[in-house]
């Protein structure tokens, strides 16, 4: 089975910039910038895709704000007649989700979200009111809880091509006894599905680096180019 992702991702390289005409759009999580999705941008762009690596500002606005402001910088940086796939860390699935509740996106293909707190964090419900949590995440921080100041919560199914990866080691003990186990130190794996989506999978990694980590990218690329991840990959490691 490695063998026949491995061929499938070497196809995708050779072929897929003369086969496709698809932009990637990604958007960080909170507190994050850009760089934090570097190692996925270059994926995308050595696999032939247009991509677009959005910068916003997480901690100055609240999710309804935020998220037609940073899904439509992506959109403007996409080619004309492409079809537009985003992947995402965190708050920046929430984002897609309440954009597409109210906006329509004529071309859009598939979705990867990489511990999106869909069904909010109780982290929030125990810290947002500690001095100095809304300098630190700002007013989209506090709307990622499980109370009913939750905007994830609001939110209903999904209706695109969704695949969710979550992760399930943590390197924040502390943070860890406030989730249902398992988590990945942010949000629980049970918290990252959402009704709706078309493929789940959990990997042995943190909230904070997961998308920086070799075999998440390339389950993403997967999803991206297919529609489906391959479990069995993580198995034969």
């Amino acid at each position: 089975m490695r063998f026949c992702l491995g061929l499938v991702l070497i196809l995708m390289s050779l072929y897929g910039a003369a086969a496709r005409a698809d932009c990637v759009v990604l958007l960080h999580g909170l507190a994050r910038t850009p760089g934090s999705m570097a190692a996925l941008a270059d994926a995308f762009s050595e696999h032939g895709y247009a991509v677009v690596n959005v910068g916003y500002p997480s901690r100055s606005k609240p999710i309804e704000e935020l998220a037609p402001l940073a899904v439509s910088q992506g959109l403007a940086g996409c080619p004309e007649n492409t079809t537009v796939h985003f992947v995402t860390h965190s708050l920046g699935g929430i984002l897609v989700r309440y954009y597409l509740e109210t906006h329509d996106i004529a071309d859009l293909g598939r979705v990867v979200m990489l511990a999106p707190p869909n069904q909010g964090s109780e982290v929030v419900d125990r810290i947002k009111g500690i001095p100095g949590f809304r300098l630190l995440n700002g007013p989209a921080g506090a709307q990622l809880g499980t109370d009913e100041s939750s905007v994830p919560l609001q939110l209903g199914p999904v209706e695109f091509e969704l695949g969710v990866i979550a992760g399930s080691e943590t390197f924040n003990p502390i943070l860890s006894l406030y989730l249902p186990n398992p988590d990945d130190g942010k949000v629980s794996v049970a918290s990252t599905r959402v009704q709706g989506m078309k493929d789940f999978l959990v990997v042995p990694h943190s909230h904070t680096f997961m998308m920086q980590i070799p075999e998440v990218i390339e389950q993403t690329l997967l999803f991206i180019e297919t529609g489906a991840f391959d479990a069995s990959r993580l198995e034969d490691d």
